[in-house]
């Protein structure tokens, strides 16, 4: 791959902190993801879209198979590769198109291999069609007086040579790829790294659709997103939020800390006490790590148990997410997609005659399945389980969905 030292130097930093897992938390992934492969585009060489995709590709494995686990990364990966296939077969309208189209003649009928530059066309047209009245003449079919894109397409395949017709194709490969170039940068800069500045704002402005006045939340650990959304809804409503520890963590001490900051009566309970609470809740907030395709997600640990409890009860679960934490991949086993971290915080290691007699697993995430789930809110609006697929397809290619 044509990607400079110091690039290089970069991606290498950013895989060897996902490795030690440094850089937590999937908008802060997603973000330097989408910062570094736009640098790629920037700056590796390349004369051909085909090139740039494997390119992009190869860059994105690498990040990927650095945590496997951190889907943000793929899903970055491959909504990059969706907009430089869209920008190169011209489904993206752009503002620096508009002065290019005026002085160029619309060949939006033809292929672009078809194609050739449009100053030979007009010398060679000009020949051409000098010849062909002549002929016309002599032969007695009457001329051709209009200008026609298939005439002059046939004129300059019988005129020019192999030799111009492939100087002509690498011509024009280095013109487009000039002028893709900044295209690119253009859509990665405006659908993807400012979608992700404002995908808090957009789901907060949907929480007055969904909290109502006195009604009793219960959400679980700590999630940017969840939050921005209960305090945007405490700013005309009032209503009372339950949020579970999430032992052996505690994330749910420091999000009841900062709700109750806010102006929010928060209560804090135990995870064991979550079933018994529920008859009182009105609806379940969750934040989420990851959507997988088939409308489950991958949560902080103890959201299963909050979801099942929610469905016993017919409690509805409102999972609130960015679309960008949307994956085309499936769980076909529930661990699939989890981490197990230290167990320090379970049993101390200092408690050496009890650790060698037991072995302790802890978790980082749930799997929830769909059905679980009444309604995801993502940063365009809203959705159920079923319409994930949809969600999906307009923001990957199929063609990558099963690459990384």
């Amino acid at each position: 791959m044509s990607i400079s030292v110091g690039l290089e130097a970069q991606i290498e930093d950013f895989i060897q902190r996902l490795k030690r897992r440094q850089i937590l938390g999937s908008y802060f992934v997603a973000k330097e993801t989408a910062t570094i492969l736009r640098q790629v585009v920037s700056t590796s060489r390349w004369r051909d879209v085909n090139v740039l995709i494997d390119i992009v590709t190869q860059t994105g494995i690498r990040l990927a198979a650095a945590q496997p686990n951190e889907l943000a990364v793929g899903n970055i990966v491959k909504r990059v590769l969706k907009v430089i296939r869209e920008v190169s077969r011209g489904e993206l309208e752009t503002e620096g198109r508009d002065e290019r189209e005026e002085a160029i003649p619309d060949y939006s009928s033809f292929d672009e291999d078809e194609l050739v530059d449009s100053d030979k066309e007009q010398s060679i047209f000009k020949q051409s069609s000098t010849t062909s009245s002549l002929s016309g003449s002599i032969s007695g079919r009457p001329e051709l007086t209009t200008q026609t894109s298939m005439f002059r397409l046939l004129a300059d395949m019988s005129t020019l040579t192999v030799r111009e017709q492939k100087r002509e194709e690498n011509e024009k490969r280095v013109r487009d790829t000039y002028n893709l170039k900044p295209l690119i940068i253009q859509e990665i800069n405006e659908e993807i790294i400012a979608d992700l500045d404002t995908i808090y704002k957009g789901i907060a402005d949907q929480a007055l659709d969904f909290i109502h006045a006195n009604e009793v939340i219960m959400t679980i650990g700590i999630s940017r997103t969840v939050q921005e959304f209960l305090i945007r809804a405490s700013q005309k409503r009032k209503f009372q939020v339950l949020v579970a520890e999430t032992a052996p963590t505690y994330q749910g001490h420091k999000m009841a800390l900062s709700l109750s900051k806010a102006g929010i009566d928060t209560t804090v309970i135990a995870d064991s006490a979550i079933f018994a609470a529920m008859p009182r809740v009105n609806k379940v907030v969750l934040g989420a790590h990851a959507v997988l395709a088939n409308g489950a997600l991958v949560s902080v640990s103890g959201s299963h148990l909050l979801a099942a409890a929610a469905k016993h009860h017919s409690t509805p679960v409102l999972v609130c997410t960015a679309l960008y934490k949307l994956s085309p991949l499936f769980a076909y086993v529930a661990d699939a997609f989890n981490v197990t971290v230290s167990p320090q915080n379970v049993l101390n290691f200092q408690e050496g005659p009890i650790i060698d007699k037991v072995t302790i697993t802890n978790p980082y995430y749930d799997y929830v399945g769909p059905d679980y789930v009444s309604l995801f809110i993502h940063n365009l609006g809203s959705a159920p389980p079923t319409y994930v697929y949809r969600l999906i397809n307009d923001n990957y290619d199929p063609e990558d969905s099963t690459t990384f």
